[in-house]
């Protein structure tokens, strides 16, 4: 627990502080007095000050926070030039934008390191959407959808991936999807509606990958080695039988296997884009007590170091996917079409921190790339405490040509706060709820 913690504070700490450093630097460039940069919030602890500003370490480590000489509405003002609201706006509005910026940037800046050091993912990410298995009683299952359909278009996007059609539908829990599935020379239209399921109420629909096993490696003096099978070869079928991996039948060959009970069987393999098929003949293992062909499967991956330049690309294009779930997420949670429950609070992301770190640091990236594209994104959002809801109302002021009062700023920021702490208050309580198996 104490490591979970630890590490869910650091990485929560060091979205929010990159989110500040944006606002210090674009301050302390157009020359705006910074009164104080603390890394923590709370009672100050330790620091110095310099230039003006009290850089300082205070208790609470989730995060920091920036305090600009005159940048709130109901404060005493000298009206001294150095003060944020005596700034012209366009200056005001790319300091507030700085943060969201930062946070954008360290999330396509980190992915882009990850893929320079290792591009990995599933090879099915990338391929048409073919079905491999249905589970039973799913959503899928309901609306009629089999194994061997290809969705050729999912809730207005054309021919998608599977990637695209597993982030969807992860973020549609209770949302209806309209589906349009290829089959026999047909196209068959179909609605279905994935529910929600784990703690994190993720959308499931009961769809599974086609996902080829892979031959990952062969057991010594087995039919596979008389057979002629290398590492590599992509299993097919299985006596003309299409063979595709799942959580539901991850030992889909050696179940097979086992029914022919000790009969020769017709396999039929891709090698360097070449189908051949072998007769192998099973053997049984008299420890174990089973059957076997003696091949170790796995999924197929893409694998790869990329270049800087290749890396920087990559990341930006999955960012930029990415942005665009997380936004369409946000889109149902205004409309009522999502629950909060799919959202995770600070107890979530230090829980996730936590169980990412057990698995390397690798997963620790790759969630601290989701957590500061987040950061930087719902900052932007038109909410008056949040720095979108502060460029709206710089917008509203340039278009009326006069700063509006401070009173109604105040007010409006008032209003914001309490959205923001009502949300808070919910997402906390969904947080511990599944902390606790609620």
């Amino acid at each position: 627990m104490l490591f979970t913690i630890t590490v869910g504070v650091l990485v929560l700490g060091l979205m929010v502080l990159v989110h500040e450093w944006g606002h210090f630097i674009a301050a302390k460039l157009f020359r705006i007095r910074v009164d104080v940069f603390s890394v923590g919030f709370g009672p100050r602890l330790a620091g110095l000050v310099r230039g003006g500003t009290d850089y300082r370490w205070s208790a609470l480590p989730l995060g920091g926070y920036v305090k600009m000489a005159g940048d709130t509405p109901g404060e005493e003002r000298s009206g001294a030039p150095e003060e944020f609201l005596s700034r012209p706006r366009w200056q005001r509005a790319l300091v507030i934008l700085a943060g969201p910026t930062m946070n954008l940037l360290l999330a396509v800046l980190l992915l882009a390191g990850v893929f320079t050091y290792r591009f990995e993912r599933p090879a099915f990410y990338e391929q048409p959407a073919v079905i491999g298995d249905v589970v039973p009683d799913s959503p899928a299952a309901a609306a009629g959808l089999r194994a061997g359909d290809r969705i050729v278009a999912l809730d207005g996007v054309k021919e998608p991936r599977w990637q695209e059609v597993l982030v969807h539908t992860a973020i549609s829990a209770g949302h209806p999807l309209r589906v349009s599935v290829a089959r026999g020379g047909e196209v068959v239209a179909v609605v279905l509606t994935p529910r929600a399921e784990s703690q994190g109420r993720v959308g499931f629909a009961g769809w599974l990958p086609h996902d080829p096993p892979v031959v990952m490696n062969i057991r010594e003096g087995s039919p596979a080695v008389q057979a002629g099978l290398q590492v590599g070869d992509v299993l097919a079928e299985l006596d003309g039988e299409p063979l595709s991996l799942s959580a539901r039948e991850p030992t889909v060959v050696s179940d097979r296997v086992q029914k022919l009970v000790g009969a020769s069987t017709q396999l039929t393999i891709e090698r360097a884009g070449a189908r051949q098929t072998f007769t192998l003949q099973p053997a049984f293992d008299p420890q174990e007590k089973r059957w076997y062909l003696g091949v170790g499967l796995g999924s197929r991956m893409i694998t790869a170091r990329l270049s800087p330049l290749e890396a920087f690309r990559a990341s930006f294009v999955q960012n930029w996917q990415t942005s665009g779930w997380i936004l369409t997420l946000v889109s149902r949670l205004v409309t009522l079409r999502a629950s909060l429950r799919s959202l995770e609070g600070p107890v979530g992301i230090v829980r996730q921190s936590g169980e990412a770190a057990r698995q390397g640091w690798l997963p620790v990236l790759n969630l601290m790339v989701l957590i500061s594209l987040s950061l930087g994104l719902l900052n932007l959002l038109p909410i008056p405490i949040l720095d979108g809801g502060h460029l709206v109302l710089l917008g509203i002021e340039g278009s009326l040509r006069r700063d509006l009062s401070l009173a109604v700023k105040d007010r409006m920021i008032q209003v914001g706060f309490a959205f923001l702490m009502l949300i808070f208050a919910v997402v906390m309580y969904k947080d511990i709820a599944r902390l606790f198996g609620g």
